[in-house]
């Protein structure tokens, strides 16, 4: 019998999650971890996944899982993503990976397959960061603790655990939820690739072999701020020319420093005093750098430090970061990656190996076991975005190419 998604069922359970939470006004989808909408999303989630026959259960992080028993009690598959949101999202991110999977599992379900190890779908909470990391796989990986699901804050101000309470669970539960490694056999996770490549490039499908590793900085240059047309230019302490030499260096130091992989981004900046007629003496701003090698990150490190030192002391500036994060990059375990190539080769796919240059809940899940990512492209490279979509002939081509990696699996 030759094993296929149902692309209607895909796309009936995408729209109709697509609807929990979006805002008129701007079309966009606002699920945030533990507001009302994500609850009322994982609740749906719940009844999908009892209507196709498979067991529903939700763990202490709440985690949403959907499990179709195997004939052993050998190690598990799980596959997954999650449902939370950014502010204003499109209707794929992260849901994309849960749909896809509960569709393998109740395809397999109704063509009468029990496989040898059990399939586990998997829903992760909080993946986008509401609460600074990613709460749901961390809790997973047992990287939870007491301290941290007391203090753990949202930008507003919120509490983790307050939010939590605020639904009826109890914040310590989460701590229940952390695995032994050695149930779970491996993590599959389809995602859209939040990115171009696969889009400009005509492939139907993107096969990860590293998921990168990042850090984020909080920097300061301190000047002098003055008057704008009474202090020389040679006599300045400009704190945002600071800034300028700095931003010019970026494309060297990758060069110098880093690999085809790197990638190196100020994203925020503040002047003050924020006059147009004063000099500036006071700027902060972000860098965030990744790479999807440990080592290159801390080359990339030590030559970012190097150059903003050098830079100040041309300058007469003060400078400080404080470093904000830090993720490991992990790579995919080859023989998943060899097993997707091979199978999206007999699917007669276009495909790219490639790296992910965004976190996602398989990097969590990577630093415990082995792990495995589909990319399918998104159009014109957008996403966190209600114009973020993917063609629905690409969504199908990498729910069967995870369908039948996810069969191999749970046969081995």
């Amino acid at each position: 019998m030759e094993r296929k998604v149902n692309l209607e069922r895909i796309k009936k359970d995408i729209l109709t999650l697509a609807e929990i939470g979006r805002q008129e006004s701007d079309r966009g989808i606002y699920r945030m971890a533990f507001t009302d909408a994500d609850i009322e999303g994982k609740r749906w989630l719940l009844d999908r996944i009892e209507t196709a026959g498979l067991e529903a259960k939700t763990d202490g992080a709440v985690n949403v899982s959907g499990i179709l028993a195997g004939k052993s009690d050998a190690p598990r598959v799980l596959i997954g993503s999650h449902i939370d949101t950014v502010p204003c999202a499109g209707a794929l991110d992260g849901t994309l990976g849960v749909v896809v999977a509960l569709e393998c599992l109740r395809t397999l379900r109704e063509q009468g397959v029990q496989p040898e190890r059990t399939l586990e779908l998997i829903a992760f909470s909080d993946e986008e960061g509401r609460f600074g990391g990613m709460f749901g796989s961390q809790a997973v990986c047992g990287q939870i603790n007491p301290k941290s699901l007391a203090t753990m804050t949202d930008l507003n101000g919120i509490l983790l655990r307050d939010e939590l309470q605020r639904h009826g669970y109890d914040p310590m539960a989460a701590l229940d939820a952390a695995r032994d490694p050695e149930s779970i056999a491996g993590y599959l996770e389809l995602h859209i690739e939040q990115g171009p490549v696969l889009d400009r490039t005509h492939k139907t499908v993107g096969i990860v072999d590293e998921i990168t590793g990042l850090f984020t900085w909080s920097v300061t240059l301190r000047g002098e701020a003055n008057h704008a047309g009474t202090t020389p230019m040679e006599m300045r302490n400009d704190a945002f020319m600071g800034l300028a030499d700095f931003a010019h260096e970026v494309p060297r130091i990758l060069a110098e420093n880093g690999s085809d992989r790197s990638r190196a981004t100020i994203g925020k900046a503040q002047i003050l005093p924020g006059a147009a007629n004063t000099v500036p003496g006071h700027v902060d701003f972000s860098l965030d750098v990744r790479d999807t090698s440990e080592t290159i990150l801390d080359e990339l490190s030590a030559a970012f430090r190097k150059a903003l030192s050098a830079i100040a002391r041309h300058r007469n500036l003060m400078f400080e970061f404080q470093q904000k994060s830090y993720l490991r990059p992990v790579a995919c375990k080859d023989e998943i990656v060899e097993l997707l190539l091979r199978q999206a080769q007999q699917l007669g796919l276009e495909y790219e190996r490639m790296p992910s240059g965004a976190a996602h809940d398989a990097q969590i899940m990577g630093n415990l076991v082995p792990v495995g990512m589909i990319f399918v492209p998104s159009k014109n490279g957008q996403s966190h975005s209600p114009a973020e979509w993917t063609a629905w002939s690409d969504i199908e081509a990498g729910a069967n190419l995870m369908l039948q990696t996810v069969v191999e699996m749970s046969s081995s």
